[in-house]
């Protein structure tokens, strides 16, 4: 193996072109796989950071053979070679291109959510995706970011096979990758870690390129006349917010949440954390116990955000102990609006007879080592109608104070709440609805 992961990919990457730094250029990253490369370049270039959304076109019945590719603006590049060798008809061809561009039109929505793609005109561009190997999406990157006005177009992958200059003559300026080895028979092979690159991890790669997230202290007006102090972040061309219910004896300033709720933030989500009780009101147990007058007050909180700022797109919860029932409540009050909700460490069986009714997609995230609400947990998670999971971490306990154990809930949070707020369209309605 040559290269750790990704990131260290980018990093060895980087170092081939720093000759390129303060020349204006921007880093165009390949979803999914070259994104975390291309960051890491544009860390070190301080340069802006892109994406050029491209789909290989597999062969039928061996996908992993590309015989072409497909990009933004009606792109297409054809492997007449392999398409001959394969014996794939224009029918099939047509076919494969066709479901490919289904696939590229969410992932283009999902990934640059309504922000506008950085100015390409005449500057140099570097195209940078984990490897190349048949050469054919990079080749369609080429294309797009020159079709796109490009004034240079350098293509920069860490390892190709040894003849890749001969394949990829012509299609840029410049050809840079410090890794040709002889013999070549896939780009994971030269990777100790090539697992598959999430929808987060790209949207949390662009949205650390993007300006910082702001925060702002806001109140929520909730039934009695009560206004709970509440923190709301807004990262850049937010698409969607998660809204925290937190737990007994914990506030919205509870690190846990915090850290969460950051992870959240990269990956390109509105966070507001508020205080469900007020201070005369924590003592008394009864009301941190009461379910239903948690749910309503969240039930405030999501009919609040549209006078908050410039919020768009699904909502959805994230609840910890006690909060997690009174998110699942809340997303079982008919016409709720909550697309999707996550548990760390929850008591969902204290929200009841409410599981069976709740329709917005719910994962249970419980450590390891926390034995009886892991039981809880999936006792409740019987009773769930809507999709649903039950994550469990490793050797974690009821906090999640272990070495990368908030770290590891933060990530399936974010995963969680990106896959299903991308599924949900906007009915026109005051809910989302798949």
């Amino acid at each position: 193996m040559n290269f750790t992961d990704r990131a260290d990919a980018g990093r060895r990457l980087a170092a081939e072109l720093t000759h390129l730094r303060g020349s204006d250029a921007v880093v165009v990253g390949l979803p999914r796989g070259g994104v975390p490369v291309a960051a890491e370049v544009a860390e070190v270039l301080a340069a802006p950071l892109d994406i050029c959304v491209v789909r290989k076109l597999g062969c039928p019945g061996q996908p992993e053979l590309a015989m072409g590719a497909i990009g933004e603006g009606d792109a297409l590049v054809r492997n007449e070679r392999v398409i001959r060798g394969a014996g794939v008809t224009s029918a099939q061809f047509a076919e494969v291109e066709r479901s490919e561009r289904t696939e590229l039109a969410r992932r283009a929505g999902r990934y640059r959510r309504g922000r506008p793609a950085v100015e390409l005109r005449g500057r140099t561009v570097i195209v940078v995706d984990d490897g190349l190997a048949t050469g054919s999406t990079a080749l369609a990157a080429c294309r797009i970011v020159r079709a796109r006005g490009a004034g240079r177009v350098v293509l920069a992958v860490p390892v190709a096979p040894s003849d890749w200059e001969r394949t990829m003559a012509g299609a840029a300026d410049e050809l840079v990758c410090p890794l040709t080895p002889a013999r070549f028979w896939a780009i994971g092979q030269f990777y100790a870690d090539f697992g598959q690159t999430s929808d987060a991890e790209v949207l949390a790669c662009l949205a650390h390129s993007a300006p910082a997230p702001t925060t702002r202290a806001v109140t929520v007006e909730v039934p009695g006349g009560i206004a709970l102090p509440a923190d709301l972040t807004v990262p850049q061309n937010a698409s969607g917010t998660v809204v925290f219910a937190h737990g007994s004896g914990s506030s919205r300033r509870s690190p846990r949440n915090r850290e969460v709720a950051a992870t959240l933030q990269r990956a390109g989500l509105a966070t507001l954390l508020l205080d469900l009780l007020t201070p005369a009101e924590e003592p008394d147990r009864r009301k941190v116990f009461d379910v239903e007058l948690l749910a309503e007050r969240l039930g405030a909180a999501f009919r609040s955000l549209d006078g908050l700022g410039d919020l768009d797109g699904p909502v959805g919860c994230f609840g910890a102990s006690t909060g997690a029932a009174a998110a699942l409540r809340a997303a079982a009050e008919p016409g709720s609006p909550v697309a999707a909700v996550v548990s760390r460490g929850g008591r969902p069986d204290l929200a009841g007879p409410w599981l069976a009714h709740v329709r917005a997609p719910t994962l249970l995230i419980v450590g390891g080592a926390d034995v009886g609400v892991l039981e809880l947990n999936r006792e409740a998670r019987a009773q769930l109608r809507c999709e649903n999971s039950l994550a469990v971490v490793p050797g974690a306990g009821h906090l999640f104070e272990e070495p990368r154990a908030l770290e590891a809930v933060g990530e399936l949070a974010a995963e969680w709440f990106t896959r299903w707020f991308g599924q949900f369209a906007h009915t026109g309605e005051d809910h989302w609805t798949l």
